[in-house]
This record gives structure tokens, sequence and C-alpha cells, in this order.
């Protein structure tokens, strides 16, 4: 049982004119106060005993399965009434806090006996994973609204909030550099890392040295003098190479960087580098791990690679323990046997927390290319170049060590026979793509 406001508001209206009779000293103030405390109570307990029963009642949600993090969707709960008296229902919601609920998450409902009524609310999820709602909380009142039955009934509902994937907005002009590289303009000659494309006819600006003389001479007919025509060879970038993503999701993960943390950045630019390799027509597998396996992507090609990715990133969250980077070359080992690009997204900006990764790195350089990807963040530069007082000189000199320390583990990065890209949140994924189609337009791929 739940008291509604109009019931307080009736006994206070009970006070008001006990006061100003100024009889509130007399024993007939406190009979009629308490008189009119009888017929206020009797009055809600009828209107009480009439409302409907919030337990004769039956749900239905309609929801979508998944939705891109900070994109609207709308929640539909459909109440029907069970019972014989008409609902006058107040209805709560109960999302958690994080699927976002824009505005109040409660909803006045009158539903006549055997019909329903759709309860809408709009969410703007802020978190990825999956965004949840387990019980809805009715009151029901009678017709006088006075006294209302409130009940807490199981109405379980689910939405999986995927990674936005801002990143995509690059994918367009890194389509058209692979493009050109891909053999789809007459600008390529044969060269390492490239395989055979097709013969075409000679045409002017063509490398002499494409000339096949072979299929040149197979296009002359004795019978016709003068038609030989000159056919060239094309080549274009081998297909089929193994990536390999390996986004770490330790401690060195939830750090935020320019107000996103790092494992956000990080599934940014896998999804682009993934993206495009399809593209390419290699063959993408993804990995997260920490001390032990929290996702992996693996023999899916095409559109469902992404589907796939993105599902699998919704539900990992960085988790606040060190990282085994022991276990990335059985990994890798796992998923492949063949040489490939093994891209590791991590945080390569301190000497101490870097350690474990140059331990292990000679094991993945000696049969794999390896990029290391890292967030840089903007404001160790920024602060770097402030020198306006004594404390930001300061504050520039140990944003200056920070960024010191983050080249030389480049360094030994680079030493060890890896490769390192660094730059902000929102120019990691692109500079990631661009690596990527420099390793494979020189063939080290």
């Amino acid at each position: 049982m739940a008291l509604t406001g109009r019931f307080v508001l009736l006994v206070a209206l009970g006070v008001v004119p006990v006061v100003i009779a100024g009889l509130t000293g007399a024993p007939e103030a406190w009979l009629a106060l308490v008189g009119w405390l009888f017929v206020v109570v009797g009055a809600g307990a009828v209107d009480l005993s009439i409302a409907a029963s919030p337990r004769r009642v039956a749900f239905a949600r309609e929801l979508p399965e998944r939705v891109r993090l900070g994109e609207p969707v709308a929640s539909v709960l459909v109440v029907q009434n069970l019972g014989g008296r008409t609902m006058r229902a107040t209805v709560r919601d109960g999302w958690e806090p994080s699927a976002g609920v824009d505005g109040a998450n409660r909803t006045r409902l009158v539903i006549p006996p055997a019909e329903r009524r759709r309860m809408t609310l709009r969410l703007v999820p802020v978190r990825r994973g999956d965004r949840r709602t387990a019980q809805v909380t009715i009151r029901s009142a009678g017709p006088l609204g006075l006294w209302a039955r409130q009940a807490t009934l199981a109405a379980p509902g689910r939405v999986r909030v995927l990674p936005p994937f801002h990143s995509r907005v690059h994918l367009p002009s890194r389509l058209t550099r692979l493009r050109e590289l891909d053999g789809r303009t007459p600008l390529l000659i044969r060269g390492q890392g490239t395989e055979f494309d097709s013969i075409r006819e000679y045409v002017r600006g063509d490398d002499v040295r494409s000339i096949d003389w072979r299929a040149t001479a197979r296009h002359i007919d004795p019978e016709v003098p003068g038609n030989a025509r000159l056919m060239v060879r094309t080549w274009r970038p081998e297909r089929d190479r193994r990536i390999v993503i390996v986004a770490d999701t330790s401690r060195t993960a939830a750090a935020r960087i320019a107000d996103e943390p790092r494992l956000d950045t990080a599934y940014e630019a896998s999804l682009l580098l993934a993206a495009l390799a399809t593209h390419a027509g290699d063959r993408v597998d993804f990995l997260a791990t920490d001390r032990r396996l929290r996702g992996r992507v693996h023999g899916a090609t095409g559109p469902d690679l992404l589907a796939r990715m993105v599902d699998t990133m919704a539900g990992i969250d960085a988790e606040l323990l060190e990282a085994d980077w022991s276990l990335v070359p059985g990994l890798v080992r796992q998923v492949t046997s063949r040489r490939a690009l093994v891209v590791l997204l991590t945080a390569a900006d301190s000497p101490g927390s870097s350690r474990a990764l140059l331990s292990m790195l000679p094991q993945l350089t000696s049969r794999h290319t390896v990029v290391v990807a890292s967030v840089a963040d903007p404001a160790l530069i920024e602060a770097g170049r402030q020198h306006d007082d004594l404390e930001a000189v300061y504050r520039a000199a140990a944003a200056q060590r920070g960024l010191d320390d983050g080249e030389r583990v480049a360094a030994a990065i680079r030493r060890l026979g890896g490769q390192t890209v660094s730059a902000s949140p929102l120019e990691l994924p692109p500079a990631l793509a661009d690596r990527y189609l420099d390793l494979k337009a020189s063939g080290q791929l």
C-alpha cells in the first residue's frame, strides 16, 4: 500500500479550519481533528478496496537487440490489464542508470479491463555492454486517488550497446588509396609483395618493362600484316594476408585520454583496420586479453567480421590487473601458423609497465611483422609547451619526462624489430590504417 499526495493534502486541509478558529487548545478541536482523520482514512480504505490489483497484469517488451553507443532507442513496454476493474496506474520501468533514460521513467496509464496500453521511453545509452532492466513497479490507485496498491514485478529486458565506430568516417579515403594499391589503376609495376593480376593491351605511358612478349606474340595474326598489339602485365598487392589484432584489456586500458578510455580508442582503431583489411582481401582475427583471453573473433569474413567484432567488444571492459604478455605468442600461434601482421593495441608510455611487453616482443618479431599502437595524451603535449610561470615550467618538465619515457619505450620496440604508431585518440585509428597501407604498398605483409 502507498499513500498519495492527495491523501496528505486532505489531512492537511482538516487542520486548517482548527487553526483558523483558534480552538487548538480546546478538546473540541482535537475531537474535530480526530474525526476528520477517521473520515479521510475511511475514504482511503474504500478507495484502496476499489483499486485494481497491480499484480493482475501481463507485460510485453518491444526492444531492438542492438544499438550503437550514443544513438537513441525506443523502449516500448506493453501493459495488459488482466483484472476486471479499470486500472489507474503509475508505471515505473527499472532501467539501470547507464541505459540513459531520457526524461522521467514514470508514466501514468489508465487501462480498462482486458485492454493494453503502451509505455514508451527514449533511451540514450552512455556505456557499452548489456544494459538491462529487471523489474517494473506498478502503483494502482483507486478512483479517488487517496491510497494505492503497489507491486514490483519481474519484466526482464536487455539492449546490447555496441561500440560507436566513429572512425568509419576515415574509411572512404583509405579505400580510395587501397584501390590505387590494389591494381585498379595502371600505376603498379612488379615488385616485392605483389602478385599477378591480369594482362591488358599496352597504352602510352605504361612501363615498357611490363610488356609480356609471349602474350604479344599470341595476339599477332600472321595473315594480317602490321596488326601486332603489345600486351602488358599488371600487378597488385598480395591478397589473403593474415592480420591479428590484439587489444590489451588490462588496467592501463582503463585510463581516460581526452575523456575516452584507452580501450575504446583501441576498439575504434581495430574496427577501422578490420574494415580496411577486409576490403583488401586479407583475413582478420581479433583477440582481447589481459591475464586471460577475454574475447576472440576467428574465421569471420566480409560483413560478418565487423558484426562479430562489435558484438564481442560490447561486453568487454578493462579490468584492474596487470597484463600477462607471455600468453600472446601462444594465442597468435593458435590463430595462424603463417607469417602475419600482428597489431598490439596497448599503452607503451612507461618503461616500468612495458617491461613485460618488451620481454615478449622478440617471440613475435622473429616470425611476424609487429606494430605496437598506443594512445598519446594530447594534454602532455600541450603542457610541455607552456612556460608562462614557474608552476607551468615545472608542469612542462614533468610532461616532457613522460613524453621522453614514451619515446624510450618506442625506441626499444624498434630495436626489437617492431614498429610503433602513437597518436591522439582521434588520430590513432586513421594513423594505424595508414601504417597498414604503407606496409602493404612496400610488400612487407
